[in-house]
């Protein structure tokens, strides 16, 4: 019997295994199985369902994303700290405490200061010493159960002070090794000896060390109990997000170098600078984990057991187990069914509204803006003669968001996106969201039956 090609292209489909494996209804439990629970499962021995073009998944509001300026904190500030000016203040979960982002008149415009107080507007504790500045105050958050608040701080760069991070582009440096190695840990901060003098009541502690690049540091409620998280020198750590149980952080850090290297590069072509970092899983004891050695602009997610943590790059998902003493990982490489998906809907989209409907800003000669460049770490198949051309579809795009709202369902998006230090010239385009639905693999459910 002869197979024509496009059944041949979903059959190989189907049977490709790469560190996860599963294709349309055969890949989810059996109708009698009994129920396992996703926290158990590793994450390579999970399959998946590809659906294309769903409804984008709905978004939990939470306070951190509809925080409002506390009127009673902004009114002492007004009437007791006129040298001080105040970002924002951000609200605890559980509505006790309000953390107090601000700067001094003197200081740099971004590099800030923190403290906690009531509700009410009472001062309970400065947090940061003279020598801490906050940095990426958009980061700031409470933990979800209100009991600890992370930020990112370093040493404040001031003259007379410490030395600042030697430029890698004119000089070398701490650098130098985290250029060889991006995640080397140098450990030679700045306040190697610090001073050991007491700390009055409500006054931040003098002796917390700091470096000469971004770490994560945690303080209880009250502000007390500060210290660093992570104390990796020639790292900057430039986002992270909490477990949903409270455990632990999900990072993105990466080394001054590629950093400073990335920024100019963006700059001189006019774009705006979107940073990129290598996962990294962080206890609040301190322990961490790198979780990939490939960068990502896409801000990692957390399963909401806590239990695992998805990373996207390019057109690939990565899924990494947070527990368990021997953590797994598995790569799903999307490359294939999103080229499927998108020939499919810019078919359908043409027919209905007609070629313009696929035309951008950014489009090339035959109306098709040219495709952004895959990773390094994609491990999509070399396609086919049955697939789609890349070159030809607009809207075969790289992932740029991720959300993963239930156990068994992940959620990503993919888009087009352009934006320039010229906001006019800004372009976002075919944004369209996707979903996989995760499922026990077979061997996983008869362990846990028998």
């Amino acid at each position: 019997m002869r197979i024509n090609a496009p059944l041949r292209a979903a059959l190989w489909l189907c049977f490709v295994v790469f560190g996860i494996a599963g294709c349309g209804t055969g890949s989810g439990p059996e109708e009698n199985s009994p129920p396992v629970s996703f926290r158990e499962v590793p994450a390579q021995r999970l399959n998946y369902r590809f659906e294309a073009d769903v409804p984008p998944p709905e978004i939990k509001v939470t306070p951190a994303m509809i925080q409002k300026r506390n009127e009673a904190v902004q009114k002492h500030f007004d009437e007791n700290r006129p040298q001080e000016i105040l970002d924002r203040t951000i609200e605890s979960p559980d509505k006790k405490r309000i953390a107090a982002v601000y700067r001094e008149l003197s200081d740099e415009v971004a590099q800030f200061r923190l403290d906690i107080y009531t509700p009410e507007g009472q001062p309970v504790r400065k947090v940061t010493h003279e020598e801490m500045a906050v940095h990426f105050p958009d980061t700031i958050v409470w933990s979800p159960d209100s009991q600890n608040l992370a930020f990112v701080a370093m040493v404040r760069a001031a003259e007379g002070m410490v030395p600042a991070v030697p430029d890698p582009l004119k000089g070398k440096g701490p650098e130098e090794v985290a250029e060889e190695s991006p995640d080397a840990e140098v450990n030679a901060n700045t306040n190697a000896e610090p001073a050991q003098s007491e700390t009055a009541p409500g006054e931040p502690p003098k002796d917390v060390i700091t470096f000469r690049t971004e770490q994560i540091y945690l303080c209880n409620a009250d502000g007390a109990d500060l210290k660093p998280l992570t104390k990796n020198e020639g790292l900057m750590y430039f986002y992270f997000v909490w477990a949903p149980d409270s455990s632990a952080l999900v990072s993105l850090a990466t080394s001054i170098t590629e950093w400073r290297v990335k920024q100019a590069r963006m700059q001189g072509s006019g774009e705006v600078f979107v940073p990129e970092g290598r996962p990294r899983l962080v206890e609040k004891s301190g322990r961490e984990r790198l979780l990939d050695d490939y960068a990502t602009t896409v801000r990692p997610v957390w399963s909401p057991d806590s239990a695992k943590v998805a990373v996207a790059f390019d057109r690939q998902i990565r899924i990494y187990d947070a527990i368990g003493e021997r953590p797994t990982q598995a790569a799903i490489p999307l490359q294939n069914e999103l080229l499927i998906a998108s020939k499919a809907w810019e078919e359908k989209k043409t027919a209905q509204e007609g070629p313009g409907a696929l035309a951008t800003p950014e489009s090339n000669s035959e109306g098709a803006p040219a495709p952004p460049a895959a990773n390094s770490n994609s491990n999509a198949q070399t396609p086919t003669s049955a697939l789609p051309d890349p070159s030809t579809l607009v809207s075969f795009n790289p992932i740029v968001a991720l959300e993963w709202p239930e156990d068994p369902m992940i959620y990503f998006q993919t888009a087009f996106v352009k934006n320039y230090l010229d906001s006019a010239e800004n372009v976002s385009s075919f944004a369209r969201w996707h979903r996989l639905i995760l499922s026990p693999q077979q061997a996983v459910m008869e362990t846990q039956g028998n």
